[in-house]
């Protein structure tokens, strides 16, 4: 097999009944490829998760078509419509504010639903926050975890919180501006204020900016700024002989407890439930 058999060409124009996914500019508009400008250009429609802001694409690249809102707010309700519009021959990009479409917004929905139904999907790549501030972080990137943004209710936040305090992988997290103080306050206490971490804002803009390199200096540096931009964290793994740290910190605060007044099981299980292990590892450190 040559090389060339390995290419699987597509046309430059748009075919018919295909849903493309549109990678955008995560800041600077100059990011944008030919590629997707064509795309853009030559669909039948572009599904967008904010009209406003797909049209100052448009706009600075001469380009006009149709533009309809696909968002977390009415995507359950325009994804039949466009599966249909699909069936029907037509062809349609799905666009993000910034990024890839299905990373944190709902191109993850129409993604499987359009392929469950058998239609075909083109990825248009572009550029990604959480890949853009890894790569620049200069953290290791071999392997990693994207979690976005942690959920709002506070056992799911603090579960994932309590996996990255003890996950080897570098991990990437993305957060509001004025939810990052309150951010940076968890992952002190879940991790620690030595922890290694970059936080990187405004991508690709004027004012880029990474924070780092612990999280004790950047909580410092935020404490007075006017936090303004979108926001990806960086977080370090931990090393293998972290973990028997770890383990030696847990004995020595069973210890305590028990010296304190609480029985062994109840120490463990204040323990487990604290650290998100079993209660079981907990008394064989005794």
């Amino acid at each position: 097999m040559n090389n060339n058999s390995l290419l699987s060409h597509r046309k430059e124009e748009p075919e018919n009944g295909i849903l493309y996914l549109v990678g955008t500019p995560i800041g600077n508009l100059n990011d944008i490829s030919k590629r997707a400008l064509n795309i853009l250009q030559n669909v039948s429609l572009v599904a967008c998760e904010d009209t406003r802001q797909t049209k100052k694409i448009m706009n600075k690249f001469n380009i006009s078509n149709k533009l309809i809102s696909f968002n977390k707010h009415n995507s359950l309700m325009k994804i039949p419509k466009i599966v249909k519009d699909l069936k029907e021959g037509k062809s349609i990009a799905i666009v993000s504010d910034a990024g890839m479409p299905g990373i944190c917004d709902p191109g993850e929905d129409i993604t499987r639903c359009v392929k469950s139904e058998g239609i075909d999907i083109v990825c248009i790549p572009g550029a990604c926050a959480a890949i853009t501030a890894l790569v620049s972080s200069g953290l290791p990137s071999s392997s990693f975890v994207f979690e976005g943004f942690l959920p709002k209710k506070k056992i799911d936040r603090e579960r994932i919180l309590l996996e990255i305090s003890k996950n080897e992988k570098t991990t990437i997290l993305y957060e509001s501006p004025k939810r990052l103080r309150e951010l940076l306050k968890e992952l002190l206490e879940f991790c620690g204020g030595d922890r290694e971490i970059i936080v990187a804002r405004e991508l690709t803009k004027k004012f880029e900016e990474h924070v780092g390199n612990n999280i004790n200096n950047v909580i410092e540096f935020f404490r007075d700024k006017n936090i303004i931009g979108e926001i990806t964290i960086v977080i370090k793994g931990i090393k293998k002989q972290d973990l028997n740290i770890d383990k030696c910190r847990m004995k020595q605060d069973l210890k305590d407890l028990i010296n304190a007044g609480l029985s062994l099981s109840a120490a463990s299980k204040y323990l487990a439930k604290k650290n998100g292990v079993k209660k079981s590892e907990i008394y064989n450190l005794i």
